[in-house]
Order: C-alpha cells, then structure tokens, then sequence
C-alpha cells in the first residue's frame, strides 16, 4: 500500500493534548503511518506545564537517522525542539536527507505561559531551520516575537509580519490569528507572491490545547498527499475547527482541554 509517511519531530506532552501525542492523533485521522522523534518530555496536563526535561541532541540524531534511513518521510512536522543544540542537530539531518514538505511550528510558550524555547535559540531557528520549511506557523505572540513588532491586532499588522518572516528563508508563512479580538478567527498565509486568507466562526470553546499542533500535522499530512499548499491549509483548518467545537464540553481534565482528534469518526459512528 501506498501510504504517506509523515514525521513529528516535538515533545511529548503527559496529558496528550499537543505535542508527539496531538501529532500522532492528527496522522491517524488523516489515515497517514506517522512517525516520531521526540525532542523533550514534559510533566503536562491541562492545568499547565508543570516541567520540561529536553532530550539530548545525540538523541534526537539517532532517532531521526534511525527513521529517515528506513522508513523515510513524505513530510516533516517540526514542533517544540527546546534548545539550539536541538535546532541545529534537526536542521542538520534534514538537509543532508533532503527532507521535502517540512511544516514548521515554531512552538515559544505554552498556552499557560510557560516558555517552551529558550531565548537565545530563537536566532538559531530563523538561521538555521527556517531556510529549509516549505511553511512556518507562527500564531501571533510567536509572530510577534520573531519579528520584533510590539503588537499584531490588524490583518495588515499580520502580512506585514508573514513577509518579515518569509524573509528568513521559508518558502510560506502562515500566521495564524486565533488570539485576536475578533468574531471570526483568521488566518494569512504567504508564499512569496501572493496572500490569501482562511477564516473560520471563533469558537466559544475553552479547549483549545493543542491546536497549533494539530494544524502544523494536519497540513504536513495534506502535503504528504502532494496536495496544493493552499488546499492543505484550508482542509486542516476545518478539521481544527471541527475539534475544537466536538471537544467544547470537555473531553479530559480541569483546566484547558484538548481538541476532540477523533471528531471524524465520532461524527460518522
């Protein structure tokens, strides 16, 4: 059978929420065979990041090796990788195995606030990872934190820092909009050339953990199936909101909860 492969390089979050766990989730409805690397592990649950502990770059090498030299990769989803010695490790392995379709979530700060990359590897990433991405999905805090720019509230504010980051070497920006103050919750992708817009309703739900990361999968598995960039953002975005709106009673836990991955097969059982 002639299933795309597609691999999570992030850390594992304990509550399954985002993370490898999301990622994996993601592949699965997706009907993709996922793989993993993962980066750090996190004491997590959906109250907060209650510890990170990253996993050696050495590590992260022998994993990725270990999957690239059999199984291979359609696409690459990159998430939390923590520290520069890991960018740097991912940056390197990807380039010298010609990785295509690289998806990167370039995930800073946990929705609780808990910093998830250290500063000085900031630089490293848009150096060293950025150049190799078919498509980097900053939300706006992560925008704003890349570019410099003191706030991101308009949609002009918003191309404005797809093409500064696009700058960086990337071959698409997508910035996502879901922590503006507005009734629809939009995003701005661009390519170089062009700018397009995907919108869906805001969700009234609280549980929303996760979703940076099942986007990011979500369209890394889109590309994986050689569909069009732009196809693959607006299919992932409806199946984001569509977890997200299934999981707005609860699914697990007290605080901020995951996203309903299965929602496709909820729906259709």
């Amino acid at each position: 059978m002639n299933i795309p492969k597609v691999l999570t390089v992030a850390g594992s979050d304990s509550g399954g929420g985002a993370g490898i766990q999301a990622d994996l989730k993601t592949f699965q409805e997706f009907l993709v065979f996922g793989t993993s690397v993962v980066t750090a592990v996190t004491a997590q649950n959906t109250l907060g990041v209650h510890g990170v502990n990253p996993i050696p770059a050495e590590a992260v090498e022998a994993q990725l090796r270990a999957v690239l030299d059999d199984i291979g990769a359609d696409a690459v989803k990159i998430g939390m990788l923590g520290h520069r010695e890991n960018i740097c490790c991912a940056a390197a392995i990807l380039a010298e195995y010609n990785v295509r379709n690289v998806v990167v979530d370039p995930v800073m700060v946990a929705k609780g606030g808990a910093p998830l990359l250290r500063q000085e590897a900031v630089g490293v990433l848009k150096e060293k990872l950025f150049p190799l991405a078919a498509l980097v999905t900053p939300n706006i805090p992560e925008a704003c934190a890349l570019t410099g720019m003191s706030e991101i509230v308009s949609l002009e504010q918003m191309e404005t820092a797809a093409r500064e980051i696009h700058r960086f070497g990337p071959k698409a920006v997508l910035v996502k909009g879901g922590h503006r103050e507005h009734e629809e919750a939009v995003d701005l992708l661009y390519d170089g050339r062009n700018v397009r817009t995907f919108r869906t309703p805001k969700s009234a739900s609280v549980h929303t953990h996760g979703t940076g990361c099942t986007l990011s999968s979500a369209i890394a598995c889109g590309l994986a199936y050689g569909r069009e960039l732009s196809d693959a953002v607006q299919e992932a975005k409806r199946y984001v909101y569509a977890a997200i709106e299934s999981a707005a009673g609860g699914l697990a836990g007290r605080g901020i909860g995951p996203l309903d991955h299965a929602v496709y097969r909820r729906r259709s059982g």
